[in-house]
């Protein structure tokens, strides 16, 4: 007895719930319209973040073959709707593969090597940093703050670079200057690795 009517409780709580990533229908709460035109009748309401969010994209009903990928930098588009197999992004938490039909997620970039597959070809990018923002829909929205083609890269000029960023966090002083200078050696690190391996 005590079991089916706490199943039924159970069942009717999760049919009725909403879920974060449900995007709610723009609500005006009429009291505080109300309240607002007595004091300001010749301004218009403020508006809530819920009046800006616009309807998601459709998800498919089945899964894509390719990912649609767009990547960008704060001063240039690397790859604007381009159709690939595979992205591997260095995420923070780790490399991370993204397919067709992955998904939702957002993950922050950390310095690294980001592969983009598209059958047999694959393109190798150093990114610093950045975001990647993964859409249900199979597209992926992939922020960096820079990043090169992984063979336009000069070797000696890492090893020369993670010298001085070396040697720059060894004397650094300040925190600004300590924080810099590990900066610069996690960037130069990372591409050192990224070039060896």
């Amino acid at each position: 007895m005590f079991r089916r009517a706490t199943s039924s409780l159970f069942s009717r709580a999760v049919a009725t719930r909403r879920f974060s990533t449900d995007v709610a229908t723009p609500v005006t709460d009429s009291s505080f319209v109300e309240a607002w035109n007595k004091v300001s009748p010749n301004l218009d309401p403020p508006k809530t973040p819920v009046a800006f969010i616009k309807s998601r994209p459709p998800i498919p009903s089945t899964l894509p073959t390719k990912l649609t990928v767009n990547f960008v930098l704060p001063y240039a588009s690397q790859l604007s709707a381009k159709e690939v197999d595979l992205v591997i992004i260095p995420a923070t938490t780790g490399q991370m593969g993204i397919l067709p039909g992955h998904v939702s997620t957002i993950a922050e970039l950390k310095p690294g090597v980001m592969i983009v597959q598209e059958g047999n070809d694959s393109t190798k990018y150093f990114v610093s940093s950045g975001f990647a923002f993964v859409h249900a829909n199979s597209v992926a929205d992939i922020i960096a703050v820079e990043a090169v083609p992984l063979d336009q890269i000069d070797a000696s000029l890492v090893q020369k670079g993670l010298q001085e960023f070396t040697q720059k966090l060894s004397s650094a002083t300040t925190d600004l200057e300590k924080a810099e200078a590990q900066i610069g050696v996690d960037v130069h690190s990372a591409l050192n690795s990224a070039l060896t391996a």
